[in-house]
């Protein structure tokens, strides 16, 4: 038999390749780089395509670097998607070319070689080469520059993108290949060679977060090295040792205890790091300190002399981009840049325990932000004992007088606003109380000062400040000091500044959930400030408003609903409604201002109904024709325009009530509302059954034709897979069977069972799950319980100690007692079946603070007196198992 001759190229596809490539990274805008990447991706269907890839990175000495870096990171992509279905002669012919190019003299052809390996070794989960470890622990062993940088530079890639391939057994090997890195990775540590010092530490810090046992028993070893660099001359070797600790602090607090003096000390030195990034990471270990509850006294110890560094840290550096803008006047019109990308929430039936977090991710982390968030948890931890190293620092700060000084000024002011809720949250002495409104009244002047940021910076603080005023309500100091930061934010929504609008517009908002009722009696003068703003706001800034707007009318509710009141807030919005197309993306924060509208005016929306829900309906057919055909509908597809409406419609039905039926009643939207239900997108899914339930709750009628498919579609959330957006769908689908179910009763019938067998699971499960869908799955099951004990009670052995717990978790309200109907129901058909779970159901039924329903109180002392007669003597055992204020609670039912 012949042996197999190795793979080579043929010239004339080799030179096509490197032409097209050389084309491809050519600076000149005269090639066609659309063209050259079709040639590039029609050339990726040959077999032995790559293979030319990895010739040229490897061999073609004679083509400049570019071009051969240019092949490898194309040869990078390809293998991505590729890699599986090549053949296994070209798997291994690539193979074999990447690994003596470990040492190549160019560092660039190093790293590209570097991230091909990580490439495959993710790819074959590390199996599938069994010469790679040898050929790195090679390198890494030959005193060769180059071939230990380029073995340091695959391991380090290696460790970030799949760290746990090196803590796996790998057949052939005697021991997992950590064990033969770690100990070479601690002697790099004192290299001569800054790079590799650096990635060797780079190495090591990615496994912190796992733990393997082969760093856990070196942990000594790893911690005198960290020592060791501590003082590196390179920057990024000293802002990775701040990375070490911090994340020992989050993961192992234990391991840096013995240090924690020695420790806290170098990161209090490396926090004044003239390199901003070293200095950042030091920075981020105050806050993981406190998070790991390590002993706070070593910390407060240390107070006297951090506090100033922070402060000093707070103030704005120059090339922060913050003050690129700073000067930004509001006839500038915005750039389709200065729009940030926006994300609407679809609405969520339940507990509010779902990560909503308003930060801005768009916003670049830095030494400012991470000490002010620094100060915020030190004053959460130590409360108002820091004001006495903190007050005499921001006083002097504030009094520093002269333009050059305003940066230091600024930092004061932001220092305040980061305490705020540290130290002002528990106001029990006459002392903080006194220095809170004297520190309101220094901040107050000012919102009127001459540079933006200093304005913008004390909304911001003010608002911070806002519901301890509130709290303040019974001294007449505390109202008129709230009083008057109404005012002053008001009067900034006006500023000319366009970061002073920002600012002030958000810091309102703020305000306006803390304050809610307060405001009432100042109504008419905010809206009429609100919506001079409405009318001279650009673009980003209008987006904004709507916010202020809409949490206005959730903060006030009905009392918005004054004809006075509609005539300012309802004109310049129907106008800005009838200005934007279908299909203009403005339209979204306007929608999600109309749905808080619609819900606090409640029937007092009426005028304003048919032309928003008509407009939603075209909003919602004009998106299911683009996702068709873009070119027919003039528009292309974006689900969100999808989800708004609906949300809005949602609100629609909140606030009008059984009034929604002269709307809807002669429309197609019931079948636009069961295909979003079966939409692919969980968002639209999830507003979706919002909307289902909210129907079920006023108009159920409107349902009834196509009843059984709702009621179907909505029953399969609840056994699809349960993570991540999936629980928001489910979640809201339960409870719009639960909402249907209590309407139109009996006809539920067909889905009880599955249904019920469904929210079993998840009540078995509740710990994988959120705490909405763990009540809403409570109180659905209550409900079909109480509709047809009958197909309920013969499973109830199955699901009545989660059910139990869950309900006991549920606030008092209507849909708890619906619940409890249900419990009592099936603990008539099957008294045994509940005997089991006794315990539970006397802490689920001593949950309530009072049921106010009379036939469901009257229902549970029966469920319970029965027990206590059909156990006799066993009763006792049961009651002894009680804790007291259970006991208490249910003293009432004479058990």
């Amino acid at each position: 038999m012949a042996a197999t001759t190795a793979w080579q190229p043929l010239n004339d596809g080799l030179t096509e390749i490197c032409t097209l490539l050389e084309q491809q990274i050519s600076p000149s805008s005269a090639v066609d780089k659309s063209q050259i990447w079709k040639q590039l991706q029609h050339f990726s269907q040959i077999p032995d395509f790559n293979n030319y890839l990895v010739f040229i990175l490897a061999r073609a000495e004679g083509k400049s670097i570019e071009i051969r870096q240019a092949a490898g990171l194309l040869l990078k992509n390809n293998l991505k998607g590729a890699y599986p279905s090549m053949s296994r002669e070209n798997q291994k012919y690539i193979k074999s070319e990447l690994l003596p190019c470990l040492g190549a003299v160019d560092r660039n052809i190093r790293t590209t070689v570097g991230t091909i390996i990580s490439v495959i070794v993710n790819i074959e989960e590390g199996s599938g080469w069994p010469e790679l470890l040898p050929a790195l622990v090679t390198c890494l062993d030959s005193n060769d520059l180059n071939h230990m940088d380029g073995a340091m530079d695959a391991l380090s890639k290696i460790c970030e993108d799949i760290p746990h391939v090196l803590d796996s057994e790998v057949p052939g090997l005697a021991e997992r290949p950590i064990n033969v890195f770690l100990p070479r990775l601690y002697q790099f540590f004192q290299s001569p060679h800054a790079s590799l010092r650096k990635l060797a530490l780079g190495c090591v810090n990615q496994y912190v977060i796992i733990m393997p046992s082969a760093l856990y028993n070196s942990l000594d070893k790893y911690l005198q090295g960290l020592f060791l660099l501590a003082n590196d001359p390179v920057a990024e070797v000293r802002k990775l040792v701040c990375a070490a600790f911090v994340h020992l602090t989050e993961v192992l607090p234990s391991s840096i205890e013995p240090h924690l003096r020695n420790v806290m000390e170098y990161m209090l030195q490396v926090n004044k790091d003239p390199d901003e990034e070293v200095a950042l990471e030091a920075c981020e270990f105050w806050s993981a300190y406190c998070d790991a509850q390590l002993p706070s006294e070593n910390l407060k110890e240390l107070l006297p002399r951090l506090i100033p560094v922070l402060l000093s840290n707070m103030a704005y550096a120059d090339d922060d981009e913050s003050l690129l803008d700073a000067e930004e006047d509001e006839s500038q019109p915005d750039r389709d840049q200065d729009l940030k990308p926006r994300f609407h929430t679809s609405r969520l039936h339940g507990s509010d325990d779902f990560d909503d977090d308003d930060d801005d991710s768009f916003n670049v982390w830095n030494l400012r932000k991470c000490s002010a968030a620094a100060i915020d948890v030190l004053s959460n931890v130590f409360g108002d004992e820091i004001l006495p190293a903190l007050m005499p620092l921001i006083q002097a700060k504030l009094s520093t007088s002269g333009d050059e000084a305003w940066k230091e000024r600024e930092a004061a002011v932001l220092t305040l606003g980061a305490i705020a809720e540290g130290c002002f949250n528990v106001r029990v002495d006459q002392y903080a109380s006194t220095l809170f409104l004297q520190i309101v009244a220094f901040l107050l002047p000012l919102l009127d000062d001459k540079f933006p940021l200093i304005r913008s910076i004390s909304c911001w603080t003010l608002s911070r400040f806002g519901k301890y005023l509130i709290q303040e309500g019974g001294n007449p100091k505390g109202y008129e000091q709230f009083e008057k930061v109404l005012m002053g934010l008001l009067r900034r929504l006006l500023d000319s500044n366009k970061r002073v609008q920002e600012a002030a517009c958000s810091a309102f908002a703020t305000v306006e959930e803390d304050a809610a009722e307060e405001l009432v009696p100042h109504l008419g003068v905010i809206l009429q400030h609100l919506m001079c703003a409405f009318g001279k706001y650009q673009r980003r800034n209008l987006r904004i408003v709507y916010d202020a707007i809409g949490t206005l009318a959730d903060s006030v509710r009905e009392e918005l609903n004054k004809p006075a009141y509609l005539e300012i807030l309802m004109p310049p919005l129907v106008a800005k409604w009838q200005q934007l197309s279908n299909s203009d993306k403005d339209l979204f924060p306007l929608l999600e201002c109309f749905t808080s509208i619609s819900q606090a005016l409640g029937v007092g929306f009426a005028p304003f109904a048919q032309p928003v829900f008509q407009r939603c309906m075209d909003i919602i057919q004009l998106q299911h024709m683009a996702k068709v055909d873009p070119a027919s509908a003039g528009a292309q597809y974006d689900r969100e325009f999808i989800v708004c409406s609906l949300d809005l419609l949602s609100g629609l039905a909140e606030g009008l009530g059984s009034g929604i039926e002269s709307l809807v009643s002669q429309t197609n939207l019931r079948d636009l509302l069961l295909n979003c239900c079966m939409d692919e997108a969980p968002d639209v899914r999830q507003s979706a059954f919002a909307l289902m339930g909210d129907l079920a709750r006023v108009f159920p009628a409107y349902l009834q034709p196509r009843l059984i498919e709702f009621l179907q579609v909505a029953s399969q959330q609840l056994s699809t897979n349960l993570i991540g957006e999936n629980l928001s769908v489910a979640n809201n689908a339960c409870w719009a069977i639960g909402e249907l179910a209590v309407k139109v009763r009996q006809e539920v019938s067909p889905i009880v069972t599955n249904v019920v067998s469904a929210l079993a699971l998840i009540l078995q499960h509740a710990e994988a799950v959120n705490k909405s869908l763990v009540e809403n799955s409570a109180i659905t099951l209550g409900r079909l319980a109480w509709i047809r004990p009958d197909l309920v009670a013969p499973h109830m052995e199955h699901f009545m100690k989660p059910w139990c717990l869950a309900l006991s978790m549920v606030r008092d309200d209507l849909e708890k007692e619906d619940a409890f109907r249900g419990l009592c129901a099936v603990v008539k058909v099957n008294p045994s079946g509940g005997v089991s779970s006794l315990v539970v159901i006397c802490k689920a039924i001593a949950s309530w603070h009072e049921i106010r329903s009379e036939d469901v109180n009257s229902e549970v002392s029966q469920v319970l007196n029965g027990y206590k007669q059909m156990l006799g003597n066993s009763w006792a055992e049961c009651w002894s198992a009680l804790d007291p204020p259970v006991k208490e609670r249910l003293a009432r039912y004479q058990v």
